[in-house]
């Protein structure tokens, strides 16, 4: 698996999760990914203390698998450096507001210009173009946009997600339009401009939903309301587990199994839904999660435990996947998610992120750039001015 984008080299320009995705996914599959940081956004996050700095750095999954080069792309010796990489590139990624990259000279037109062969993806909240293109925002409001908030949780006063949704979905979206894009430029030869806005990833999300009607006016805010076909429920111990028993045939086993086979006709009755929620409430607080897990496994219903994050770690299921890694530091070991695929029988190599700019050299060395050329370089200011060229 980690070969399988071996030879690949993407400049990922990123500060966020969706313009860090591709990278991410890409790093995991053997590509040389280097990001590139300007030393002023750097300084904004970095930690007083190394150690917690390097820890910082180390933790985040996508941020894994990929080398680091700080430089200030308005600097007067930039253009040098970032020719040679946008040169030796297959892919360059970036979550700028539009307009901001090519401000800095690094924008698709004049990029594409000099190195046709790059494929060039932007990832913006809204677009590079449209009514909206200027505009900055985060996940919640994508979600907002793109009429997925109004529904997300099931309520009819919307909230805030706890996960990062549309940044998670745009960038997916952007992993796949780049792995596409470096198949059409198998046949032609030439990159292309990859166009990803948070607000179209999120979409999708209403899909199922639109596809069961003729007027989207109808699908108004959720109300809340319970319906059989699954439902959140909390156990005598206070834990919380799922159920999506929707199919006729795990709705008889799950009525069964909780020793109401009454209930399964209730399905079939709106009016009673409301008594069919208490009832199945009542029934289930009446035992600690665990017992009832075991019974509905062994019924082979859809019962699942409501995990928190660190226990969805620490499952047999999620280790056994693969999905829970542990790493090595030089300051303790870091858990992070692993790849959310398989690609054949090889594990991905995984190595945690490294500290900013602790890879400058190197990727100056692989450029071709000589020892004093790169001392020259150190000394003009290029790789910690955070000063506007």
């Amino acid at each position: 698996m980690s070969g399988a984008l071996d030879g690949v080299t993407i400049l990922d320009f990123s500060r966020f999760l969706p313009g860090a995705y591709p990278g991410w996914i890409a790093g995991d599959l053997g590509a040389d990914v280097i990001r590139v940081e300007h030393p002023r956004e750097v300084a904004k996050a970095a930690l007083a203390d190394p150690a917690a700095e390097r820890r910082r750095r180390a933790r985040p999954s996508y941020q894994r698998n990929k080398r680091s080069i700080t430089l200030n792309p308005t600097h007067p010796q930039a253009r040098t450096v970032l020719n040679a990489l946008l040169a030796r590139a297959d892919i360059l990624v970036e979550d700028y507001r539009p307009g901001t990259m090519a401000a800095m000279g690094l924008g698709y037109a004049d990029v594409a210009e000099r190195h046709p062969h790059l494929i060039y993806c932007s990832v913006s909240f809204a677009g590079q173009d449209g009514p909206l293109a200027g505009k900055a925002g985060h996940d919640p409001g994508a979600l907002a946009l793109a009429g997925a908030l109004s529904r997300l949780n099931g309520t009819a006063r919307p909230t805030l997600p706890g996960v990062q949704v549309a940044d998670v979905l745009a960038g997916a979206h952007a992993t796949i339009a780049v792995l596409a894009a470096l198949r059409a430029r198998d046949r032609t030869g030439r990159g292309t401009r990859i166009d990803i806005a948070m607000s179209d990833a999120c979409l999708p999300l209403a899909m199922v939903a639109l596809g069961r009607t003729d007027d989207p006016a109808s699908l108004g805010p959720s109300d809340g309301a319970f319906h059989p076909k699954g439902g959140v429920w909390e156990c005598a111990d206070g834990a919380f587990l799922c159920t999506t028993d929707m199919e006729l045939p795990y709705w008889r086993r799950f009525c069964a199994a909780i020793g109401r086979e009454d209930l399964t006709s209730w399905r079939e009755t709106p009016a009673r839904w409301p008594d069919l929620e208490r009832e199945i409430a009542d029934t289930l607080a009446a035992r600690p999660r665990a017992a009832w897990l075991a019974i509905f496994d062994a019924a082979d219903t859809q019962a699942t435990p409501v995990l928190s994050p660190a226990e969805a770690l620490d499952s047999a299921l999620m280790r056994t996947r693969g999905m829970a890694v542990t790493l090595d530091t030089p300051d303790g070991p870091v858990t992070q998610v692993g790849t959310p695929f398989r690609l054949g029988d090889d594990a991905p190599d995984l190595r945690v992120g490294t500290p900013a700019g602790s890879d400058t050299d190197a990727i100056l060395a692989n450029l071709g750039f000589s020892p004093s050329e790169t001392a020259g370089l150190q000394t003009s200011g290029l790789f910690t001015s955070t000063e506007r060229g």
